[in-house]
């Protein structure tokens, strides 16, 4: 079916079956969701506001705090959908047009997303779906005159998913072309594939445990992983209804965040700096490691999180809040981890909204924070002190290269190479230059619910002298 979009001031057509009539207020039962989810989804693409934020339950938006606990799961649900299938879901909405939307009917394209993604991916009646978004198009001015449609768009689309969807799945890139051209130029083609196909699955849930994997793999349902981590596929209860999350056994930390703290090594004894080190899961594992740790961090309020996870796990740290590059501790450290602020874009398994709200501009501007950050790392670290650089970028610009280009200005620093076999689960990570990488396409298990881990790099250096 080919969906006309009517001329400006030509209204919709009220006669069409399931078209309701008049406008509705939000206390038409789940009227008020899917509002909440076309504004915050307007937020991400056309503000470029990270989802977290805006759904964050103290500090978020307005309309999403409105909600109860139960519409604030579904809007989550609908907006990490809708941008983990954005591509998939835009052809087969232009497909059901005979032109395209209006350039500025962004409001109009948020609510059909908003509706596709529950009838393409989630358990949502596509009746249900289909009327509210109608209701919803008919309650904005901006798009009232639409609401013929939104209806005749979206029963297309329902009728035809099951003959349609996997087609389209199979030929599309959920990625803007900035994101996946970036893939394709550090990876090549196949593992760019690669990496965007995991990106549709949600990640599973790691846990670093105190001791004794096996023991909690089995009481949490879960497999040790290589590394040692425990992995849950999908989980049974809210993580703080978890055994174990009371007696501070483990925390929640994916496998691949989990490795630049062991790089250092024996640190028994040492005094290590956890710089950016906010909300604390690797302040926890040199804790845990015997060294004693200085995080080091500019938010107040992450180093307020920091705090309650440390106390959580009977855990102790120094904590101190300043900017790092003004930071001058009186003594120098024998060690010091910088997880520096990255674009992120090895989360997206986890934040979709990544490759929609960062550009390639804000990738090399993180990059330059990074070499700025890791120039003053290196100076608070004692003479053959280790510095271990990491973040959870997938961009050799704020990995590989950096560390390349860092590694050959500053004299006062030198590679130290992480050896095969040095760490159990490592290997299979490890660049030719002993650098570590990883991937959403790496560490395939038996299905792509257990699989993948975050994009990571990590390099290791000793200072000079």
């Amino acid at each position: 079916m080919v969906v006309t979009p009517p001329r400006r001031g030509q209204p919709g057509n009220p006669q069409r079956p399931g078209n309701w009539q008049g406008k509705a207020s939000d206390e038409t039962a789940g009227l008020a969701a899917r509002k909440a989810a076309a504004r915050l989804l307007a937020a991400v693409i056309d503000a470029r506001t990270p989802l977290d934020g805006l759904t964050d339950n103290e500090h978020g938006h307005p309309q999403y705090k409105a909600l109860d606990g139960r519409d604030r799961a579904l809007v989550r649900a609908i907006l990490v959908t809708a941008l983990r299938h954005r591509m998939t879901i835009a052809g087969l909405l232009s497909k059901r047009l005979e032109k395209p939307l209006p350039a500025n009917a962004t409001a109009l394209s948020h609510i059909l997303n908003v509706a596709a993604a529950q009838i393409l991916f989630l358990d949502v009646p596509d009746s249900a779906a289909v009327d509210l978004a109608v209701t919803h198009a008919k309650s904005d001015p901006r798009t009232t005159r639409f609401s013929g449609l939104v209806n005749g768009v979206l029963r297309s689309l329902a009728r035809a998913k099951d003959a349609e969807l996997a087609p389209a799945l199979a030929e599309t890139s959920e990625a803007p072309p900035w994101f996946s051209g970036r893939l394709v130029s550090a990876y090549g083609a196949d593992k760019a594939r690669a990496i965007l196909a995991a990106h549709r699955h949600e990640a599973p849930v790691d846990f670093t445990v105190k001791s004794d994997s096996a023991l909690w793999a089995e009481r949490l349902g879960g497999i040790v992983l290589p590394t040692g981590t425990v992995r849950v596929e999908k989980l049974s209860a809210n993580v703080t209804e978890l055994p174990g999350f009371g007696d501070g056994a483990w925390w929640v930390q994916d496998t691949a965040a989990s490795l630049p703290a062991r790089l250092f090594g024996d640190i028994r004894g040492q005094r290590v700096a956890d710089l950016c080190a906010a909300p604390g899961g690797k302040t926890a594992q040199l804790v845990l490691a015997g060294a004693t740790v200085t995080a080091v961090d500019t938010s107040k309020n992450r180093l307020v999180r920091l705090k309650q996870n440390l106390d959580r796990l009977g855990l102790p740290a120094e904590l101190v809040q300043t900017d790092l590059l003004d930071y001058r501790p009186a003594h120098l450290f024998d060690a010091v981890l910088l997880d520096a602020p990255c674009s992120s874009t090895g989360t997206v398994r986890r934040h979709p909204d990544v490759p929609w709200t960062k550009t390639m501009a804000d990738v090399e501007k993180l990059a330059d924070l990074q070499r700025r950050l890791l120039a003053h790392a290196v100076t608070l670290v004692r003479p053959g002190g280790r510095i271990v650089f990491s973040n959870c970028s997938l961009d050799p610009i704020e990995g590989e290269e950096l560390c390349r280009a860092f590694l050959a200005e500053d004299l006062s620093v030198v590679a130290d190479p992480i050896r095969p076999g040095e760490f159990a689960g490592i290997d299979p990570f490890l660049t030719p230059e002993g650098t570590l990488r990883t991937t959403p396409a790496d560490l395939a298990l038996e299905s792509p619910g257990i699989s993948g881990l975050d994009g990571f790099f990590a390099a290791r250096m000793r200072r000079a002298g």
